[in-house]
């Protein structure tokens, strides 16, 4: 049963493998020549300005936040859509089951997104 695994493993230690032979070519075959413009923070082929520690609001986290939790609402409908057609002829409870568990999804998301609203998470001012 578990030879099933056997090419995501592969995959997996073939990844990480190459990662660290990048990552060890890199560092002992690359350029060491440290100078004052390779020191200097680079924006963009821009000369930096302003304070690199500025602080920003907390909407842009707020809003980044919403985005990952509607970004996973898109994944979880994906799958569940694709085997929808199998839930709705494979009996009742199946159908059921699935139904059900896609509305408390939708409900926890719903809640999610009214709270967002009602505290002025989406609100620009």
């Amino acid at each position: 049963m578990l030879y099933q695994y056997l090419p995501i493993a592969l995959i997996a230690v073939f990844s990480f493998g190459l990662a660290i032979f990048f990552t060890l070519c890199a560092r002992y075959l690359g350029p060491r020549k440290i100078s004052k413009s390779k020191s200097e923070p680079f924006e963009c082929g821009n000369p930096s300005s302003g304070n690199p520690k500025t602080r920003f609001s907390i909407r842009f986290y707020v809003v980044a936040v919403i985005f990952v939790v509607f970004d996973i609402e898109a994944i979880f409908f994906f799958p569940w859509a694709v085997v929808f057609r199998q839930l709705s002829s494979g009996g009742g409870w199946n159908f059921l089951y699935g139904t059900l568990e896609m509305g408390a999804f939708l409900v926890v998301l719903a809640a999610a997104l009214y709270y967002a609203w009602a505290k002025g998470g989406l609100e620009w001012d």
